[in-house]
């Protein structure tokens, strides 16, 4: 396993030590926005591809289960486990065009700071910041059923970042949760030796908190 990761995992190990903090329980619905050069990026020209290639992915579907451990009135936290997946394209006319598919899984450790100390209640509004682990999965093919015709696959494991901001509101058996935050792939970036890109994107999450 790559050293970069262990933190995030000691994280996660942690969280069985705070159950007897009554934690909450939520699931959500995820739409991701795929941000700077994961959104689009141009690639030059090369000796195998002598036009220029565009290369860009589009909006993502995915979800999110968390358990939240509070610490004290105004901190908690949260154990994200979540996963999505983006389509793209990669072009360069009159080359055929190449759909682009990339999966992702997380396990982050976050904490919540409280604005109005309800991490107890898990309500009001709160800001969110953390490491991940990411597993990522990245598939090329000129067919458009990427998912059963893979032509290409590469996977990393990379370390993440978000941050962001949320707000839960709601009766008390279960709250309607709303976050916004920004993913930021921290680590296997270095395009000079071959590696892809940041996953980087912006998550909107709707969902329930128990």
């Amino acid at each position: 396993m790559k050293k970069h990761l262990l933190p995030v995992l000691a994280l996660v190990l942690a969280a069985p030590c705070l159950q007897a903090q009554s934690p909450r329980f939520g699931v959500a619905l995820n739409l991701a926005f795929p941000t700077g050069e994961f959104r689009n990026k141009t690639y030059p020209a090369n000796a195998d591809i002598t036009v220029p290639q565009q290369e860009g992915y589009d909006v993502g579907l995915g979800g999110q289960f968390t358990i939240s451990f509070p610490l004290d009135p105004g901190i908690a936290m949260r154990l994200n486990f979540s996963g999505q997946s983006i389509n793209g394209t990669n072009t360069a006319p009159p080359y055929e065009k190449i759909n682009l598919q990339h999966t992702i899984f997380s396990v982050g450790g976050e904490f919540q700071f409280f604005l109005n100390g309800n991490a107890w209640r898990h309500r009001g509004t709160y800001l969110l910041l953390g490491p991940s682990a990411d597993f990522e999965r990245f598939d090329r093919s000129r067919y458009d059923d990427v998912d059963t015709n893979p032509e290409y696959t590469e996977r990393k494991s990379r370390l993440g970042g978000t941050i962001g901001i949320g707000h839960s509101f709601g009766i008390e058996a279960a709250r309607f949760n709303l976050e916004v935050a920004f993913h930021k792939t921290l680590s296997g970036n270095d395009m000079a030796k071959g590696e892809p890109p940041s996953s980087d994107f912006v998550k909107v999450s709707l969902g329930w908190v128990f």
